[in-house]
């Protein structure tokens, strides 16, 4: 039992602790103040991992309208919040015209990768390689790409909403190809890969691009109307029907008044 607890102050970096076992390793509180240390570490460690994420805010999966989209595979999304794809270093592809959950999805499966204690990014395609293509310096752009490539789980969102240079189209591909088989990427995209061509218009390593991409990959796609432009339009409806009745109150309290008004002057 000491020699366990020896180990847990050891990896915890209890160095002066550790100097002085012997004269501590009988000692009740031992135990308890180890725990109290590893407790603090997994906390640090889970702000840290989620302020790295940069995941923003999120609609929970729990309050997903799955009977909003008329296609969306219910059991494959679950089965991916379930993580096992990371052990597998498969990829997904969510895709989906707008406003249909894709980032969503993408956004709930990164968060709980991060409490299961991986690293994780989630970065739209536009933030992230219009960040990449202004770096001048090659050691900082090498430093830069090699913090997406040691992600555990990559999460680039809004692929072929714009359309990219090749510069930009080679450094998405530097960054999949430095991922391929070794850690997970999951991509959004309101495109099919044979559309990829607009928003990569003359780019030679598109097709390697898609090829890496789609590798031990799971394509998910989802079909519907726009679920925002659904809440835009029921928020609307909303404000129109309290305006309404802002309205009939005044009114109602314009006519009381002047029937009060009529009552006094008899």
């Amino acid at each position: 039992m000491t020699d366990s607890l020896m180990d847990r102050a050891r990896a915890l970096g209890l160095h002066g602790l550790v100097a002085h076992w012997d004269e501590v390793a009988e000692c009740d509180w031992l135990t308890t103040l180890i725990a109290w240390e590893e407790e603090e570490k997994r906390a640090r460690s889970l702000k840290r991992r989620l302020a790295d994420a940069r995941l923003g805010e999120f609609k929970p999966l729990a309050d997903f309208n799955w009977d909003w989209p008329r296609r969306c595979d219910r059991m494959a999304i679950e089965d991916l919040m379930g993580l096992e794809f990371l052990k597998e270093h498969a990829n997904v592809v969510l895709v989906g015209p707008n406003g249909v959950g894709k980032s969503t999805i993408a956004a709930n499966i990164a968060h709980r990768a991060v409490l299961e204690g991986h690293t994780v990014r989630f970065a739209t395609a536009a933030s992230m390689l219009g960040e990449l293509a202004a770096i001048d310096s090659d050691t900082m752009l090498q430093r830069k790409l090699r913090l997406y490539a040691r992600q555990h789980l990559l999460v680039i969102d809004e692929v072929g909403y714009l359309s990219y240079s090749n510069r930009h189209a080679d450094l998405l591909f530097n960054i999949v190809s430095s991922r391929s088989q070794q850690r997970s990427t999951i991509i959004t995209t309101n495109r099919p890969f044979a559309e990829w061509g607009e928003a990569f218009p003359n780019a030679a390593c598109l097709v390697a691009l898609v090829d890496r991409l789609v590798h031990n990959a799971e394509i998910i796609a989802i079909d519907g109307d726009s679920y925002r432009r659904k809440e835009a339009a029921e928020r609307q409806k909303q404000r129109s029907a309290e305006r309404r009745r802002r309205r009939e109150a005044k009114q109602r309290r314009r006519s009381d008044k002047g029937g009060s008004q009529d009552t006094g002057g008899a």
